[in-house]
């Protein structure tokens, strides 16, 4: 399945139907009277969040919906139906933005949460809505009111608990495969993760969290450099955020910057998340270059610095407790 996930679509409500002139003519009514029916409702333009979505993918071929107009009132005072409402599904985590895609209207955060978009118009007035004791056969029914429309974005962003960033090939999609049972791309040059991974790690039966995995950034994403920092708002409801840091390649103090550089230009307050900051790859490190890195990497974060290998999981079971722990912090918070 593609993965796509920002989409722009156009939404119309239904229209009101319209109100009917209607008399009565009924035996040994004399005079009868007006009985036309009011108009039914338009339908509205609902939205929903689902939990079996993952993707805004079906939306680049669907980019149009229109609810349909109400039912027309009729005679013996009868109203229109209301037309069925447009209810459309979207993955949890889901944002609807306005066209100008900074306005926010509504944030699908929860399962089940709905939120509708667009009222449908009001039904019409039929004549026997006009009857008074001064005019006692009005001749006037109105058109149902008119639904609205507009274009609105909507945005994906992931629900999980934990974020991996890094440089390329920093293991990250190493991390996720060993954890979870997730089978992101694994290979031996940069940019291996082209779209955002989600895997479940399941530390016992209660205990269990999402870890999402992004393509990896380089220095200048926040101006488009590389896959550039799009896929950053994934990771921006995280509670905690996975730093992991090559260790094999040296440079560890200028990796560490880099990203925390680019998190900041980022905004979205991805650079106050609780990081926790390991240095991956330890099974390509002798022992002496393990701690001069950690010593370094830890002098110039002011962090605690954690050390695994996502290859031969040493070190792993102390990374994964440490990110429970932060995360069973939020939780509580």
């Amino acid at each position: 399945m593609k993965f796509l996930d920002q989409a722009k679509i156009y939404c119309r409500s239904g229209d009101g139907g319209d109100g009917v002139i209607a008399f009565r003519r009924e035996r040994f009514i004399e005079y009868g009277g007006p009985d036309g029916g009011n108009g039914g409702r338009g339908g509205h333009i609902e939205f929903i969040a689902v939990e079996n979505l993952n993707t805004l993918i079906d939306f680049r071929y669907t980019q149009h919906f229109r609810a349909r107009k109400g039912g027309n009132g009729s005679g013996s005072d009868r109203t229109g139906a209301a037309a069925e409402d447009v209810i459309i599904k979207v993955p949890i985590g889901t944002q609807i933005l306005d066209d100008d895609q900074e306005t926010l209207i509504a944030d699908l955060d929860e399962p089940g949460k709905r939120v509708i978009m667009l009222q449908g118009g009001d039904g019409g007035r039929g004549n026997a809505a006009f009857k008074t004791s001064t005019n006692r056969a009005p001749r006037r029914a109105d058109k149902g009111w008119p639904g609205e429309e507009r274009w609105v974005w909507l945005r994906l962003k992931l629900i999980a608990d934990v974020g991996l960033v890094g440089l390329p090939n920093a293991g990250k999609s190493t991390f996720l495969s060993v954890v979870s049972a997730a089978r992101p791309k694994i290979a031996d040059y940069p940019f291996t993760t082209l779209i955002p991974q989600l895997g479940v790690v399941r530390l016992s039966m209660t205990q269990e969290f999402v870890v999402a995995d992004i393509p990896g950034l380089i220095e200048g994403a926040h101006e488009g450099a590389g896959l550039g920092d799009r896929f950053l708002g994934h990771v921006e409801r995280c509670a905690v955020l996975l730093h992991l840091i090559d260790g094999a390649a040296g440079h560890v103090v200028d990796q560490w910057r880099t990203i925390r550089a680019e998190l900041e230009s980022y905004g979205g307050g991805l650079a106050d998340k609780p990081e926790l900051l390991v240095l991956n790859k330890a099974d390509a490190m002798s022992p002496r270059e393990i701690s001069s890195r950690k010593a370094a990497l830890k002098k110039a974060s002011g962090q605690d610095v954690m050390v695994m290998s996502g290859a031969t999981g040493a070190g792993l079971p102390e990374v994964l407790s440490v990110i429970w722990d932060r995360i069973m912090e939020k939780r509580a918070a």
